[in-house]
């Protein structure tokens, strides 16, 4: 992989618990689809709520040495990404951005960097889509990522770094 250098204050950190303010407001941004759930607005927060406490706590159960990030511009949070340096792969397990983040390139250069940790580390960097999520998929295509396997509603892609020589 080419040398990467991300867009200009773009920043990625591990997340503190300081952040849960961000991440609740992010959690309802990217689940605006919960909005149109019939009720009144007490009770279609309690299930956003709920949903963001499950999210959590299933990454929690499946994934118990992921890491948590914050992707920030100018110091100011953007985004988030979860991922999981595990022995034989590194798992991209969610990354999302507010709306008003999206289409700048912002997710290619944050997929870009754990490309780079991926080939750093000879393993591939794993991810699982929605696959009515388009844009996403052309993205994770366009960045030379593979679909190994479909099962609705997701499909599984890796990106492999390329071979280099062993040294002796």
């Amino acid at each position: 992989m080419k040398h990467f250098i991300p867009p200009k204050g773009l920043h990625i950190r591990p997340s503190r618990a300081a952040d849960k303010t961000f991440l609740e407001k992010l959690h309802h941004a990217v689940r605006n689809d919960l909005q149109f759930i019939d009720g009144d607005k007490d009770q279609i927060e309690a299930i956003i709520e709920m949903q963001f406490r499950a999210q959590n706590e299933g990454y929690g159960d499946q994934f118990p040495n992921a890491m948590y990030f914050i992707i920030e511009k100018h110091h100011q949070p953007i985004g988030k990404a979860t991922v999981d340096f595990g022995p034989n792969e590194i798992r991209l397990i969610d990354i999302a951005f507010l709306p008003e983040a999206r289409g700048h390139g912002f997710g290619r250069a944050i997929v870009q960097s754990f490309q780079v940790c991926s080939a750093n580390a000879g393993a591939p960097l794993t991810l699982s889509v929605a696959q009515t999520n388009l844009a996403a998929k052309r993205l994770y295509l366009s960045l030379g990522f593979q679909i190994e396997q479909s099962q609705p509603p997701y499909d599984f892609l890796a990106w492999y770094p390329a071979l280099t020589k062993i040294r002796a």
